[in-house]
């Protein structure tokens, strides 16, 4: 008999190793045998304890070179593609979504993060002239966002519901750019977003591109066809008088 077939035919040590690794109860049908190289093969059983559905118990065996002996090298409880598993880790940092902070949380952020640099070294506006005295006599904010955090934060803006990709702003008889109601912003990303001014407006308070759009544009007007119907007579008329014929 062939290595290879010996420890194909070794099922039997490799429930022994199992049994002794656990309890009986959660040891299933032999299903199949994997053939892991020269000399070495996996063979797989069911596991039938709770909570573990397609899981499945994995015994490793090599063979002997001189005298083809088997030996078990491994016993392991490995997952199937419809075994029950815990999701992938996530950072807390990154399970936090915006809305979820309560009063008295807080949020440092990163000592490396990238959105924030110093800000004598990039200042509130690029044609910043006076950084060095500003670092020197310690005016002004510590940090500043930086070029990578301003895009990132347009990006997130334009693409949110404040953006022009919205049901609402689809069907905007005008743009935020040439509504009256928008406020304009001061600094770099002035030259693409606002603030909703606008008490009726979904957006009010709200920064919003200047593609984004609503039903409470400024310029907005009803045509003839959106304006109140006139409505038909009465079936039944209770306004008018009904004279009498008298004889």
């Amino acid at each position: 008999m062939t290595t290879d077939a010996v420890l194909a035919a070794a099922h039997d040590v490799a429930r022994a190793a199992l049994l002794e690794a656990t309890d009986e109860s959660t040891v299933g049908d032999h299903l199949r045998v994997v053939d892991d190289g020269e000399r070495l093969a996996t063979h797989l059983f069911a596991c039938t304890g709770p909570g573990y559905r397609g899981w499945t118990w994995a015994v490793s065996l090599s063979a002997a070179i001189d005298d083809g002996a088997v030996s078990v090298n491994d016993v392991v409880l490995l997952p199937g593609d419809d075994a029950v598993v815990a999701p992938a880790w996530t950072p807390y940092r990154d399970r936090i979504q915006p809305g979820d902070l309560s009063p008295g949380d807080l949020l440092p952020p990163e000592e490396d993060d990238a959105r924030l640099v110093p800000s004598w070294s990039a200042g509130d506006h690029l044609e910043t002239v006076d950084r060095a005295f500003a670092r020197e006599v310690g005016l002004g904010r510590p940090w500043v966002l930086s070029l990578e955090g301003r895009d990132l934060a347009a990006q997130r803006w334009h693409d949110g519901d404040q953006g022009p990709d919205t049901p609402l702003a689809q069907q905007a008889p005008g743009t935020c750019h040439s509504c009256g109601f928008l406020v304009s912003l001061a600094g770099p990303l002035a030259d693409r977003f606002g603030v909703c001014a606008n008490g009726s407006a979904n957006d009010d308070g709200r920064v919003v591109s200047f593609e984004h759009g609503c039903g409470a544009h400024s310029g907005a007007r009803l045509s003839r066809s959106a304006g109140p119907q006139k409505l038909p007579p009465p079936v039944w008329d209770t306004i008018a008088v009904d004279g009498l014929e008298t004889s």
